[in-house]
């Protein structure tokens, strides 16, 4: 499941890894050298400055990124959660470890969040609206943004999929009060495993500092004095902060290759009766993926089938109606006695299901049958090639187009 980053590791990470491993440092904290910056703290500065952030804090995955971000901002027990039903399944996750309770909404065309379900979903119990900018573009942030304050609720960023996307000029994950990214190897910039969390909030970035590691303020100095809190250890190691550190300085580039190739991607698919693009809400999107939305899901199966897949309503991690794990949840009840997940049976989110069963993605920077990209163009094609990809996907689409729009007898 490569993502763009993990194309183009080469020496250079590998030279900072070994010299890492060769000073024997392995650790964020430098015990006795305490004015030395360590890879990982030298990694959180340069994403800081990359992504528009006043914090940025390393951690060892994304979803514990989610988990600190939420504990940060108070959710727990007796709390709701605003949740897409197109998601991945650590978004709902992080949520009920807090003991708070996920309320699950509808996606609209854009596959993000839909605003007016959020809106016709928040009681006096929503502490937080999580948007999720699924495969590489950013949601609503506008409207949702505008929601929650008038509720008095917080947003917390799930960008696990759009790092360095943009929304109004403006990195995602430093729009609401907290972003929390995945660096993965899927992603667009990998560490092999980590996530980051941001925030421009002091107090934010101390909790979820706290949470990370044991209690601790930031860099060790005492523990935090907002609280004080427990925490567990969600660290971020230095040979994964190594490799982070490159990726980094790849990420604007990155960009740039994944939007041009897109580009390309686009022009050839151009004016195909029945189909039309999935909304985007700004062109700083990461332009990693391509969807198409059919206009039936007989005709989206049939093309997916055609190309060596299946639209993304067949990805159990990501499909609210196939998540196993999250429906073993609805029996079990909260500390209140009400169950701990407030929906997200099958069939509760009818718009969503609906839209991820006409929907068929395209790899263009993002190679991941698991998440449901399909068709051959990487983030290595120069702009030609993938136009020349493309093209010949484009046959096969006219190909079922022209089938299923024969008279029968």
């Amino acid at each position: 499941m490569p993502g763009p980053g993990w194309y183009f590791i080469d020496g250079t990470e590998e030279a900072e890894v070994l010299e890492a491993l060769r000073g024997r440092q392995l650790g964020r904290y430098r015990f006795g050298a305490e004015d030395t910056v360590s890879r990982t703290m030298q990694f959180e500065r340069e994403m800081a400055g990359l992504l528009g952030s006043r914090h940025v804090l390393a951690l060892n995955s994304c979803t514990s990124g989610l988990l600190a971000g939420l504990t940060a901002l108070g959710v727990g027990p007796g709390d709701e959660v605003i949740v897409p039903g197109y998601t991945f399944i650590a978004s709902i996750a992080a949520v009920l470890f807090t003991g708070a309770r996920p309320v699950l909404a509808e996606i609209d065309e854009s596959l993000t969040l839909d605003p007016d379900d959020v809106a016709a979903k928040i009681t006096e119990r929503t502490k937080a609206i999580m948007p999720v900018h699924m495969i590489g573009a950013p949601a609503d942030l506008d409207r949702l943004l505008a929601i929650a304050r008038t509720a008095g609720c917080a947003v917390i960023e799930d960008c696990a999929q759009a790092c360095g996307a943009s929304y109004r000029g403006r990195r995602v994950g430093t729009i609401g009060d907290i972003g929390a990214f995945s660096l993965n190897s899927g992603k667009m910039i990998t560490a092999g495993d980590g996530g980051l969390l941001t925030t421009d909030s002091e107090a934010l970035y101390r909790q979820a500092f706290a949470f990370h590691d044991h209690g601790f303020a930031p860099d060790r100095a005492g523990l935090v004095d907002e609280g004080p809190r427990m925490g567990l250890n969600l660290r971020l190691h230095e040979l994964a902060s190594a490799v982070g550190l490159v990726q980094a300085r790849r990420l604007d580039g990155l960009l740039e290759r994944c939007r041009t190739l897109k580009a390309a991607v686009r022009a050839e698919l151009q004016d195909l009766p029945g189909v039309r693009e999935r909304v985007i809400h700004d062109e700083g999107e990461c332009g990693t993926v391509h969807v198409l939305l059919f206009d039936d899901p007989a005709t989206a199966t049939a093309v997916a089938a055609a190309l060596g897949g299946r639209p993304l309503a067949a990805s159990s991690k990501h499909n609210y109606a196939l998540m196993g794990q999250l429906h073993a949840e609805f029996g079990r009840l909260d500390g209140e006695g009400r169950t701990a997940v407030g929906n997200g049976a099958p069939g509760d989110l009818p718009r969503t299901d609906d839209l991820l069963a006409r929907s068929v993605a395209l790899s263009v920077g993002v190679v991941d049958e698991y998440l449901g990209t399909l068709g051959e163009v990487t983030v290595l094609d120069s702009p030609e090639q993938a136009a020349a990809k493309t093209a010949e996907v484009r046959k096969v689409i006219e190909s079922v187009l022209a089938t299923r729009q024969e008279p029968c007898g």
